[in-house]
């Protein structure tokens, strides 16, 4: 395959992830009003669309409350910048096993095993115009932990979303992953064209290395709309590839933290450093208005 160049680019901001990095900058925002302004900044700065997760406001940790993130999408919401909102609906699937020798019982205290409508209790509530659907399971990071997505769970997800009107943005960690979403697209569970985030060099996933980056956009099939990203200091590299490439382009906290060698960053700070990189290569950054056409998104008002 040639390579591409996308003129018209849209960027994504990841605000502040999952991870266990609420402790490692002071940048990573905590509460939901905090969450919402450091979202509204990376508008700001350029992202048309911002990928949030909601946080424990007192201790940082990633939680699922319906809640948390019916505040965060109203803060969002009734701020005078426009930007195009996009919930994950990655947790509810966190497996830890007792051990290589005692894999059961499981480890009670850091599993989160739930239902699909429970993972998806916040997008019914909120109707953000975008939602993550973590298209299959992987051995992620360390340990006895198992990202959990079964092709049952995956169709019934898929199906709850798709009837909500919400755009499902398939996030694919691996070649079989996009295999499995062209299944789902086959069986009109997703509609087509479809929306997908390729998630490279996250252990044990897809490494981001340019030959099996390129692979992955080799797997999207013609006329999905795609971005992709990757982690830590090959956040910046992967902004240039994936333009390069034809697509578009994620940044932000929750993969990376850092501006430069020991500068912790700020979300917008990241965005407009992608923006550069994206206008030295000689393509322009789309609005949100721009990518709700283009994706065919509706903006939903505040309650």
């Amino acid at each position: 395959m040639s390579l591409e160049i996308n003129r018209d680019v849209f960027i994504t901001c990841a605000i502040t992830g999952s991870g266990g990095t609420q402790d490692k900058s002071p940048h990573v925002p905590r509460s939901p009003k905090e969450i919402a302004d450091r979202a509204i900044d990376a508008a700001r700065a350029g992202a048309a669309i911002v990928h949030c997760h909601v946080r424990d406001p007192d201790t940082g940790i990633p939680s699922r409350s319906p809640g948390l993130y019916r505040e965060l999408t109203e803060y969002i919401r009734t701020s005078h910048v426009d930007c195009v909102l996009n919930l994950t609906a990655g947790m509810g699937g966190d497996l830890v096993l007792g051990g290589v020798e005692t894999p059961l019982p499981l480890k009670e205290a850091d599993t989160d095993m739930a239902g699909a409508s429970d993972r998806l209790a916040h997008v019914v509530e909120c109707r953000p115009e975008i939602c993550s659907l973590d298209c299959g399971t992987m051995n992620f990071a360390e340990a006895d932990y198992v990202m959990t997505n079964t092709p049952a769970m995956l169709r019934a997800m898929g199906k709850m979303i798709t009837d909500l009107g919400v755009k499902p943005e398939i996030e694919a960690f691996d070649t079989g992953h996009l295999w499995f979403a062209r299944q789902l697209v086959s069986e009109g569970i997703l509609h087509s064209p479809a929306l997908v985030q390729l998630c490279m060099g996250v252990p044990w996933g897809a490494p981001n290395d340019l030959n099996t980056f390129m692979a992955m956009v080799n797997n999207v099939p013609a006329g999905w709309t795609w971005s992709a990203f990757s982690l830590g200091r090959h956040e910046m590299p992967y902004v240039a590839a994936a333009v390069l490439a034809g697509g578009n382009v994620r940044v932000g906290l929750e993969d990376n933290l850092f501006l430069d060698k020991g500068v912790l960053a700020t979300n917008a700070q990241l965005v407009e450093k992608a923006v550069e990189i994206i206008k030295n290569l000689g393509a322009r950054i789309m609005t949100p208005g721009e990518v709700r056409d283009f994706i065919g998104l509706t903006k939903r008002s505040p309650r």
